[in-house]
């Protein structure tokens, strides 16, 4: 079988989705996640756009082993100069570098001649190739290009020294039979094409992402660039869960094979879903709580009695656990190690320590921890900054008939800060309660609420995102029984992330 190289954007492309921010932290951790995972090449980042863009890229290039790292530049010199800086420490270093090819980009956006993008691609490339012999050529909205200036400036592109060619479905435009014919018609039309690797990048304005990426594979493509759960700009990229399980699942028609180990997709999908905020919805593939639940009475009978009648791919491929361990107040520290480690979690002492601390907090309220409240427990722990406050204690009351208010006692160093305030609920009473404390000013964007697990102790998982006087936005997330105390440990969570903040505004690509 033929091998499809898996290119994972989900810290440039899918950190692009609206009010998405990760700080250097989370994206170090995604980035190790994804190792694991098993993709070839990871793009952590646009180095030119913000200081903390460059950051994350230089922090996973000095730390990350085991992938490609990859940093995005626009075809000038200074931001792929910028680029090679953050990559210079990697292992296995690639500069991606693009410029638009359609007439409407080159009318309305770039204001260049065909001439002009033609030179600006050959000097892009030529610079890059100075830095590293792993440099990726993309012709941004290739899928609305004229075909034959597409194939020119591939060609060029080729010359000097690219050794990946991409060709990007920008705005979610192509169908499957069009992009597949454009992929094959590029193989045909462009001098010197098979000393690179075609690859494809597909958006999902219509739906149609991973059905134009298979497309594109079936007609010549090796590599597919996609983000975990699809996330990105606008409806999002290729779903890499989706593509390598289709790939995965209907093998005697493509022939293809990736280097993704499926056992880790479950749990990376969970990891991007929290540290990014983009809950995965219910009924998506793969990866959605209800991608392998029956409810019809045909279809439970059926899988009793063969799981294949109505389950084409087994939920343990994908790593979603079947706990045999249950875990409760009286598990020691080692059994609680042990459960991490089988559910792919290897912490530091100090982060063992601080899950452990909080899993004993969570056992004396629920009897019974399962495994999708401790993936959520610990998923929090790891994605939290070094704190400058801490939740001491809550006192709440309210009701149908007095006004809601709210006492907060933070921990700020080693002092223990008090305040008190009324609100239109309770919750807006607890956040105005330790917007007295902390003095920051910033706005409360979004605020969600979901059950981890079912019943009437079940954990309940909170997401805030909030916007600070410049207009960044941090995520913070908090998880409890209680859910007010959930509420309060997000909105903590997310100022400390704010209070700790060093990156420069960003300039979107």
């Amino acid at each position: 079988m033929e091998r499809v190289y898996i290119f994972d954007t989900t810290l440039r492309d899918g950190e692009q989705s609206p009010g998405v921010s990760l700080n250097v932290k989370e994206k170090l951790q995604i980035a190790r996640q994804l190792v694991k995972l098993g993709v070839d090449v990871i793009e952590a980042g646009f180095p030119v756009a913000s200081p903390g863009d460059f950051a994350a890229v230089a922090e996973i290039a000095k730390n990350v082993r085991g992938a490609r790292i990859c940093a995005l530049a626009r075809a000038n010199f200074g931001d792929i100069d910028r680029a090679w800086e953050a990559l210079r420490e990697a292992e296995a270093p690639r500069i991606h570098t693009f410029i638009a090819t359609s007439d409407i980009h080159l009318r309305h956006k770039l204001r260049m001649s065909r001439e002009q993008v033609l030179e600006a691609a050959r000097e892009a490339v030529r610079r890059a190739r100075r830095y590293t012999d792993d440099v990726e050529f993309s012709a941004e909205d290739a899928s609305r290009s004229d075909t034959d200036f597409l194939c020119q400036v591939l060609a060029v592109a080729i010359e000097a020294g690219a050794t990946v060619l991409n060709i990007p479905d920008t705005v979610g435009y192509a169908v499957p039979e069009e992009f597949g014919e454009l992929i094959r018609t590029i193989r045909e039309k462009t001098p010197g094409i098979e000393k690179v690797t075609i690859s494809v990048h597909c958006h999902n304005d219509l739906g149609l992402a991973v059905a134009n990426t298979l497309a594109a594979i079936k007609n010549g493509a090796r590599q597919a660039e996609v983000t975990i759960n699809g996330i990105g700009e606008r409806a999002g990229n290729a779903a890499l869960e989706e593509l390598v399980m289709g790939l995965y699942a209907r093998r005697p028609l493509y022939g293809m094979i990736t280097g993704i180990r499926t056992e880790e997709i479950y749990r990376t999908s969970k990891l991007v879903a929290a540290l990014t905020g983009m809950t995965v919805q219910p009924n998506k593939a793969i990866v959605g709580k209800n991608a392998f639940a029956h409810e019809s009475g045909i279809h439970q009978d059926g899988v009793l009695k063969e799981r294949t009648t109505y389950e084409i791919i087994d939920p343990t491929v994908i790593g979603i656990p079947k706990s045999t361990l249950v875990l409760g107040k009286h598990s020691g520290r080692h059994a609680f190690k042990t459960r991490l480690a089988e559910l792919g979690y290897s912490l530091s002492e100090e982060e063992l320590n601080t899950a452990f601390a909080r899993f004993k907090e969570l056992c004396d309220r629920k009897k019974t921890i399962t495994d999708d409240d401790l993936l959520a427990l610990v998923e929090e722990e790891m994605g939290r900054v070094a704190p400058t406050y801490e939740l001491h204690y809550l006192h709440i009351s309210s009701g149908t008939t007095i006004v809601p208010t709210a006492t907060v006692g933070l921990k700020v160093g080693e002092s223990l800060v008090e305040e008190a305030a009324c609100g239109n609920g309770p919750v807006d009473a607890i956040y105005k309660a330790i917007d007295k404390i902390t003095g920051i000013k910033c706005t409360l964007e979004s605020y969600g609420i979901d059950a981890v697990t079912g019943g009437k102790d079940a954990v309940g998982s909170v997401t805030v995102r909030v916007k600070n006087e410049k207009g960044k936005t941090f995520l913070g997330r908090g998880l409890s029984t209680d859910v007010l105390e959930a509420s309060a440990r997000a909105y903590i969570d997310a100022l400390n992330k704010m209070a700790v903040d060093v990156n420069g505004p960003r300039i979107e690509p």
